[in-house]
């Protein structure tokens, strides 16, 4: 079957009958095959933006956990913040900390979790820079540990 398609292609090149009639064909096979290569390059768009922001939610559990007193939120927008930094462009972000880490006695386990919200456009999504309508939500979350024996 290969044998065959070389055969036939190199005849439509090497041809100089007009081969009109296959034009059609080929114009059709060339636009399905740039519309799978743009749909897959949409899908790991997607993705990248997806760990983008369990990134993101990670390092914001991991700096509000080593956070002292009441500045954890802060710490942890800043470092969301950072870690997104030209990866994905958020529309609104949204981190919220949550956990029982932070309020427990010294001597006691307990954990920081960060949920992070971003609303990003279709636009950046697909290509950067161009302006498609409508939005997507990607919400993530990550836990932290908190040491112990850590003072408070």
């Amino acid at each position: 079957m290969i044998t065959r398609i070389r055969t036939r292609i190199s005849t439509l090149l090497r041809s100089d009958g007009g081969g009109l009639e296959d034009v059609p064909g080929w114009a059709m096979m060339c636009l399905a095959a740039i519309a799978l290569i743009s749909l897959i390059a949409l899908l790991g768009r997607g993705a990248a933006i997806s760990n983008s922001v369990q990134a993101a939610a990670f390092a914001a559990a991991r700096d509000a956990s080593l956070s002292r007193g009441g500045d954890a939120v802060p710490h942890a927008i800043a470092a969301a913040n950072t870690s997104l930094n030209g990866n994905v462009k958020c529309q609104t972000l949204d981190v919220q900390i949550g956990g029982n880490g932070l309020h427990t006695g010294l001597g006691q386990a307990g954990t920081v979790s960060a949920t992070i919200t971003c609303v990003v456009s279709y636009g950046d999504l697909a290509f950067p820079g161009w302006n498609l309508p409508g939005t997507f939500t990607v919400t993530k979350t990550a836990n932290s540990p908190v040491d112990p024996y850590r003072e408070r």
